[in-house]
């Protein structure tokens, strides 16, 4: 099994990046391969509601000039991913969000690719704004049939410094638990396949309010 994590934050070994790792490390604890993937400091267009991955239904954005197509691909053939963001203003990092746009709604319009597999997100913050930021994250997830394991309290570290967040004990046990957690679920799906088929895919049903 593999979980692919995308760090938006800018800082390649900030308190981000150290907040996935330890996630990361329960993950490999028990025996599940992980891949960190940069996204902070990439060039990504945001979504221009084009529709060419509607019609095209190729599994593919109409931009193909950045990596999230590539990275589309690397979330379909994982078994879970990890969302992790700093917080700017009280919200996701705006490369890191256009780059889930897109991904996100590739994979909603071509038959749901990132269906039952493992999500989760974490955020690294200052002072405040963690929760927000990790709530946005997390919609993503939840629009997308994920699967999403818990901690014992928000996935939120707390540093300013890189690797700050080292000195937050409680925030370094909320990924350890966080890691622990999504093992164990990931495994839980695992084996259970075979005896107990994923639920069919639905056409989603659109209902517009005003006409």
């Amino acid at each position: 099994m593999k979980v692919v994590g995308f760090n938006g934050s800018p800082n390649k070994k900030g308190n981000t990046a150290c907040s996935l790792n330890m996630v990361f490390e329960e993950l490999e604890n028990a025996g599940i391969e992980t891949e960190m993937i940069q996204v902070g400091k990439k060039k990504i267009q945001g979504c221009t509601a084009c529709h060419d991955c509607v019609k095209k239904q190729n599994e593919a954005c109409s931009f193909d000039d950045d990596p999230v197509n590539e990275w589309i691909q690397k979330i379909k053939a994982a078994d879970g991913i990890l969302l992790g963001s700093p917080v700017h203003f009280s919200g996701v990092a705006g490369t890191m969000k256009s780059f889930l746009d897109r991904a996100f709604f590739v994979a909603s319009v071509n038959g749901g690719l990132f269906r039952n597999k493992v999500g989760a997100a974490v955020a690294a913050v200052r002072r405040s704004g963690g929760i927000s930021t990790v709530d946005s994250l997390n919609h993503y997830i939840n629009y997308s049939e994920m699967v999403m394991p818990s901690s014992n309290y928000w996935n939120v570290a707390h540093g300013l410094a890189p690797g700050e967040m080292r000195q937050d004990g409680e925030g370094k046990q909320i990924m350890a638990v966080l890691g622990k957690n999504m093992a164990w679920i990931m495994k839980i799906i695992e084996h259970g396949k075979v005896q107990f088929p994923a639920p069919e895919p639905v056409t989603k049903t659109m209902t517009n309010f005003i006409r």
